[in-house]
């Protein structure tokens, strides 16, 4: 074996990693041990936040972009070696997305009504202290967003991440103060903790100062959001289904799934988790997925092993979790060529490893006889969560039946999933999608509370 000068940035590049990340969560900018030191410096830097024009704001945010993407391999390996999981070059490009494609101080806008009597306006406030709590699926990509949503709202945030990507969160928050002393703001936009349990979550959660409470993360946690007598929003579950039918052009739908369902190892909460394809379109989807999208079709015998393998005590294996297809069957004893992307297999739609969320590439195939056997059972895949659904049909009115039968926050046609946060799609990016409380996509105006300014009878001037 010989070692290229490739292999040796490589591995510089993960020693300086684990030399910040230890540097971070001993000295870094926003890192406390107490969760109520954390909450008043946030509140200190709010204070300060709202004094600041918005052509501040926006500054800080702009200083932020850069330190992402001057930071983005960084993180992504951060992400994937302290949690074993995902794709590094996948969390590159996610680092990227957010720093180009999160709204900044543009979302944040007045409504104006001008008449007989006088000028009235709709403003968006700032709540002040903004609590959050972030998974280990998307630690710093989820952290670095909703800071830039909510400093852009003129709020200051605390972040309780999952212990399970403390460090990488740890070395995000730093890295946004870090920011924002350089663009001339101040320290302690974002706070953490060092080392975040479920105690200092709920200490956050009934902390006086907090006025909002943002989680992304398991249907836990969301229950437990919304349980605390505060305004909550919710970014939880979901278990995306796409749909095909016999209209697709079924070897660019077979590309599309894989695609999605591969990104980053299948962590996103909106990445494809099953398929239902009718009947006629099922064979040749099939195929195209063997041999052009390096799809591995595995035996019943391989599927009863890997359901055993990553569903354990009815809950899923951590150690399977985000990861890449090839790992997954080395796993079971079976061994395939480094180009196997994703595991594919037949089932009915109860199916343990079709109907559970799994957040890695195994991909679950349910026949439907016919459009509306197959909306049916997407629909009840989806469990009501109101989260993803994709679709890959020429045909617009199997477009609209399906769009209304699934009624979920996101919904995509004729394109990976990851085409809903602005990656090969329009619209711009997050990765707090709040579906069980209602707000969908969040972006900067969702952590914003309105206000009527109302002046009578005066600056009317038409």
């Amino acid at each position: 074996m010989t070692v290229d000068d490739s292999m040796i940035k490589d591995i510089i590049q993960t020693v300086v990693a684990k030399m910040q990340l230890e540097e971070t969560s001993m000295n870094g900018h926003g890192v406390f041990h107490d969760m109520g030191d954390a909450i008043e410096a946030a509140r200190k830097a709010q204070k300060i936040l709202r004094k600041m024009s918005m052509d501040q704001r926006e500054k800080i945010i702009i200083r932020i972009r850069e330190k992402t993407l001057e930071h983005a391999e960084i993180l992504a390996r951060m992400g994937v070696e302290e949690t074993g999981m995902g794709n590094v070059g996948h969390k590159i490009l996610k680092h990227r997305l957010v720093a180009e494609k999160t709204p900044g101080t543009e979302d944040i806008t007045t409504t104006a009504w001008s008449g007989d009597r006088g000028l009235t306006l709709t403003e968006m406030g700032a709540f002040g202290v903004i609590g959050a709590i972030t998974p280990c699926t998307n630690p710093s990509e989820t952290i670095i967003c909703n800071t830039i949503g909510m400093l852009a709202g003129g709020n200051s945030v605390v972040f309780n991440p999952h212990p399970a990507a403390c460090r990488t969160s740890l070395y995000a928050v730093n890295l946004l103060n870090e920011a924002s002393l350089e663009a001339g703001g101040p320290d302690y936009i974002a706070c953490t903790i060092e080392k975040p349990t479920l105690e200092s979550s709920n200490s956050m959660m009934k902390h006086k100062e907090i006025q909002l409470i943002v989680a992304t993360g398991g249907p836990g946690v969301v229950t437990a959001v919304l349980s605390s007598g505060k305004r909550g929003i919710g970014a939880g579950a979901g278990n995306p289904p796409a749909l095909v039918d016999e209209t697709a052009d079924i070897k660019k739908a077979a590309q599309d799934i894989v695609n999605g369902c591969t990104f980053d190892n299948n962590l996103p909460c909106i990445a494809e988790k099953e398929v239902v394809v009718v009947r006629e379109a099922a064979d040749s989807l099939i195929r195209y997925m063997i041999e052009e999208q390096g799809c591995y079709f595995a035996s019943a015998g391989e599927v009863d092993k890997l359901e055993s393998l990553v569903l354990q005590a009815g809950k899923l294996n951590r150690n399977c979790v985000g990861r890449d297809a090839g790992t997954l069957l080395d796993m079971i004893g079976v061994s395939v060529q480094d180009n196997i992307r994703c595991i594919i297999f037949e089932g009915n739609k109860e199916h343990p490893l079709i109907q559970e969320e799994l957040m890695m590439p195994i991909l679950g195939i349910v026949r439907a006889a016919d459009f509306e056997d197959a909306v049916e059972k997407a629909v009840w895949l989806e469990k009501g969560n109101r989260h993803s659904a994709f679709i890959h049909s020429k045909n617009i009115d199997n477009i609209t039946k399906y769009a209304k039968a699934i009624d979920t926050a996101i919904l995509v046609k004729n394109a990976p999933s990851y085409a809903a946060l602005g990656f090969g799609g329009e619209g711009f990016c997050t990765f707090t999608i709040a579906s069980r409380t209602g707000e969908g996509l969040t972006s900067a105006s969702t952590f914003t509370k309105r206000r009527r300014c109302v002046m009578s009878d005066s600056l009317c001037i038409r």
